[in-house]
């Protein structure tokens, strides 16, 4: 059950690192934060982080935001930072294929499953965003926009989204009539375009009806394009 634990709260004005404060003051942790990036993108991989900061001012990393309210620079600037600073942290990519095969949901719970159990250090709790995590390993908490509200999700949210879009630019080399490199995967005017004209890509998920129509493939409802 996605719950704090009984008699903890944490005030709306805490800031984005109360939850981590409100845990340890009951003697909880480490406390990991797991996120992803490349959900609703129709092209390259699923990538998820997990992160565990340390204890005070350690733990604070300058300009740590959500990821994707920063910009280029400034997360490669966080993430350089949370390498540095974190007592543990992990990345795992799931390719097309598994996105594919699996679905996106399942493929997003599995990717943050795995993100959680490659940590180095067992945390004793785990901050999720947006919606529970079954088969953590840890007791945890969905936390609505966690990636804005909780340091160790927006972490894990730097540390997904660089490695993500590091990615997408090396595949934006191999396939560079889609543009990867703008718009990482994600449905763009420019992107819709290129489709369009050359059809899919080797790399692009074919459970998207975006990409099915840009193949010539009507039947069956899939995966809409976000």
């Amino acid at each position: 059950m996605s719950t704090l634990p009984r008699g903890l709260t944490v005030r709306r004005d805490a800031g984005l690192y109360g939850y981590e404060r409100a845990l340890r003051r009951h003697g909880i942790e480490p406390i990991a934060g797991v996120d992803e990036a490349g959900r609703g993108a129709c092209a390259g991989p699923l990538v998820a982080g997990a992160a565990i900061l340390p204890d005070g001012k350690a733990g604070i990393v300058p300009g740590l935001a959500d990821s994707k309210l920063l910009t280029a620079k400034a997360r490669e600037r966080c993430y350089e930072q949370v390498v540095r600073r974190a007592v543990a942290w992990s990345v795992v990519v799931m390719s097309h294929e598994e996105c594919d095969r699996l679905g996106m949901h399942v493929a997003n719970v599995e990717a943050l499953r795995r993100a959680a159990a490659k940590l180095d250090v067992a945390p004793s709790y785990v901050l999720t965003d947006g919606f529970p995590v079954d088969g953590l390993g840890s007791p945890g908490l969905a936390v609505w926009k966690g990636d804005r509200v909780a340091a160790c999700v927006a972490a894990a949210s730097v540390i997904a989204k660089v490695t993500r879009d590091r990615l997408m630019d090396e595949l934006d080399v191999e396939w560079p009539a889609y543009d990867f490199k703008t718009h990482k995967g994600y449905i763009t005017p420019t992107h819709a375009a290129a489709l369009d004209e050359h059809g899919p890509s080797p790399i692009h998920r074919m459970r998207f009806v975006n990409v099915r129509r840009a193949a010539g493939l009507e039947d069956g409802s899939f995966e809409a394009a976000l």
